[in-house]
């Protein structure tokens, strides 16, 4: 191969994925003793590794041009392709806009946590060993994405799957890491197993693995097997997106990962369950004309949604709470790509990608008060903006990002779901829709809600005594969040130029079956759809007064599910806490700190039936979670077997 050949942007995708697993083999190689220098005990295996992930981002970067902006599929084969009877044998990668727009996602979060861990682990023990996994995970995750054969799918989920573990036990000295380790490695690996299934009843139908090829072949020839392999895998990669039943997951993984893993894990790890959704319901069966694969989806992300947003507004631990609000936004994108219109696929990724953005820096800010607190306690923490001046602006963009406050990225995507999902309930005249909306605004709603508790609860109020020595966090730290901040404004500001460039062209390689298929070099009689993104600009006012109908719609239904107060069901037994009472004039001043466990007593109250029904509901048993996964699958073969 000469280095014309070497250069050329068709090699790129395997050298974007290759560069990771080799940075995980040299640091491995280098030996596990760590470096003298306190400041970095990895030594030259964090540069590696920054090395390694930067190239990669590079690398999928040289490929906006001819595939987001030209519209080329990139078909590699790695070694011989041969055909035997008719079916494709050979390792596949196969590059379009869709798989390209989420192999960036993953590559800027992986790049901007490498940075991030230079400084963050140095008082780890084993760090050397943190980069080997860092890598394997990145790796996985990109060649999940990149890949063209469903059976190295599955091998880049095992691969992906043993790091994030190995990589959420990595701190075995706090509380809980061993044992969300051990949830997140049994349930992980019931949806391995799912997913192993479904390959392995597909293989033994269609006799190939390649996607393309499968795309084919399976429409039209759906059989109780077919659906049932298709249960096995929409249930195997949706342990990957930690959508409901699977949410409790993520909380346990989220809380005890260092922050710079708890970043991949919701921003990469939950991307790449994403994927798998869309590239089997859409692409590989093919069954998104049809009304209840339509409804599935919507429903399981409205659920997500609402049902997690509450979850976090109970919590009092910082990265769990982050944790419930990152797979309530993964809701909003499953629930704008069950929509199955290209206005709504749009949407639904850039909301992805905004989610991948917000959530890292969130996390990343987390991590930067636990490097200086040592605690993630919500009830311990206050008043650090004072020292920490940087990270709490930083922290502000992030949760106006995610609360959808305009001009920032969370406003812009969540605009056009809101705007997705009333169109289809005009033109579906089902309004049902029109609830996913009401929906999607009170959880837009209650996000904001929470992280006011946060930001009074962290950075704001009165700072305890202990807290007086805590300095803001080293520069490289805080380079990482800056990054993602920027970022977060800028693709809030230029909603259009996102759209055309990145969500636009991947929406339309999702309605593009066919192209993908002739592009592996089978003959397809898909015809090319005809797909139109017809929508108001995010910044346009005309349509903002339906949008605050539609709000005050959905605190009309919080208020009124939450109107019985306490004092109306006060008995005479009760005792008056006097917490809770005003006081005036003549009292003496005493400062009174509100904690996040007080800020929104009141809600918390009124809807305390449910917050119980939820507490009993998340016992936090390994067997109930497994259990759940198996309901799951039961539910999920009834209904494919129903409707398909």
């Amino acid at each position: 191969m000469n280095l014309a050949n070497m250069t050329d942007y068709h090699h790129f995708p395997i050298y974007s994925v290759m560069v990771l697993f080799l940075g995980a083999f040299i640091i491995a190689a280098c030996g596990s003793k760590p470096s003298k220098d306190p400041k970095n005990p990895a030594g030259f295996r964090a540069w590696i590794a920054l090395c390694a992930t930067a190239l990669s981002l590079f690398f999928l970067g040289s490929l906006v041009k001819p595939v987001m902006l030209e519209g080329e599929i990139i078909s590699y084969w790695m070694g011989s392709r041969a055909i035997a009877g008719g079916y494709a044998i050979g390792i596949a990668m196969e590059v379009d806009a869709l798989s390209l727009f989420f192999a960036l996602l993953i590559a800027t979060a992986v790049f901007v946590s490498a940075i991030y861990s230079i400084r963050y682990m140095v008082h780890d023990e084993c760090v050397p060993q943190y980069y080997v996994l860092y890598c394997m995970l990145a790796g996985g995750v990109l060649g999940l994405v990149l890949s063209g054969d469903i059976f190295n799918m599955f091998i880049m989920v095992e691969i992906l799957t043993f790091a994030a573990v190995a990589l959420t036990s990595f701190r075995t000295k706090v509380y809980g890491a061993l044992e969300a380790a051990f949830k997140y490695l049994v349930v992980g690996c019931m949806g391995s197993t799912a997913i192993l299934t479904g390959v392995i009843m597909l293989y033994a139908q269609y006799h190939t693995l390649n996607l393309a090829q499968l795309a084919n072949l399976i429409p039209g020839t759906m059989n109780n097997a077919t659906k049932l392999a298709f249960a096995f895998l929409y249930i195997g990669f949706s342990t990957k997106a930690f959508i409901v039943p699977f949410h409790p997951l993520a909380a346990d993984a989220h809380g005890a990962a260092p922050a710079s893993i708890s970043v991949l894990i919701s921003g990469v790890l939950t991307k790449s369950g994403i994927y798998g959704i869309i590239r089997l319901t859409y692409f590989l069966f093919q069954t998104m004309n049809l009304g209840s694969m339509q409804f599935m989806l919507v429903f399981i992300g409205s659920i997500s949604m609402f049902v997690c947003v509450t979850m976090a507004l109970a919590q009092h631990d910082f990265k769990r709470l982050l944790a419930y609000h990152s797979i309530s936004q993964i809701g909003y994108v499953l629930a704008a790509v069950g929509l199955s219109t290209s206005l709504g696929i749009s949407a639904g990724l850039y909301h992805a990608m905004n989610h991948t953005l917000f959530k890292g820096l969130l996390f990343l800010a987390a991590g930067a008060v636990l490097h200086e607190t040592g605690t993630t306690d919500l009830g311990k923490l206050g008043g650090l903006s004072k020292k920490m001046p940087h990270t709490t602006v930083l922290f502000l963009i992030g949760a106006f990002s995610i609360s959808g406050v305009p001009p920032f990225n969370g406003f812009a995507s969540k605009w056009m779901i809101y705007q997705a999902t009333y169109q289809k309930a005009v033109e579906s005249n089902n309004i049902g829709f029109l609830l996913v909306t009401v929906i999607a605004l009170v959880t837009s709603t209650l996000t904001l809600a929470s992280f006011v508790k946060v930001s009074q609860s962290v950075f704001f109020g009165q700072m305890p005594k202990e807290y007086e020595n805590v300095k803001e966090v080293p520069f490289g730290m805080r380079l990482a969040m800056g990054i993602l901040a920027c970022l977060c404004i800028v693709t809030g500001l230029f909603p259009k130029t996102v759209t055309g460039v990145l969500t636009e062209p991947a929406a339309r390689a999702v309605a593009n079956v066919g192209e993908y298929i002739t592009a592996m070099g089978f003959k397809s009689n898909l015809p090319a759809p005809n797909v139109t993104f017809a929508q108001v600009g995010v910044w346009e006012p005309i349509n903002w007064l339906l949008i605050l109908c539609i709000a005050l719609l959905a605190l009309t239904i919080v208020a009124v599910a939450g109107k019985y107060d306490r004092v109306s069901e006060r008995t005479e037994d009760d005792t008056v806490d006097t917490k809770y009472q005003l006081f005036y004039g003549g009292e003496k001043n005493v400062y009174s700190q509100v904690g996040g466990g007080d800020l929104f007593w009141g809600f918390k109250h009124n809807w305390r039936h449910y917050f119980d029904f939820m507490h009993n509901l998340h016992s936090g048993i390994v067997n109930d979670y497994a259990l759940w996964a198996v309901v799951a699958l039961a539910l999920a073969i009834v209904y494919m077997m129903i409707v398909l």
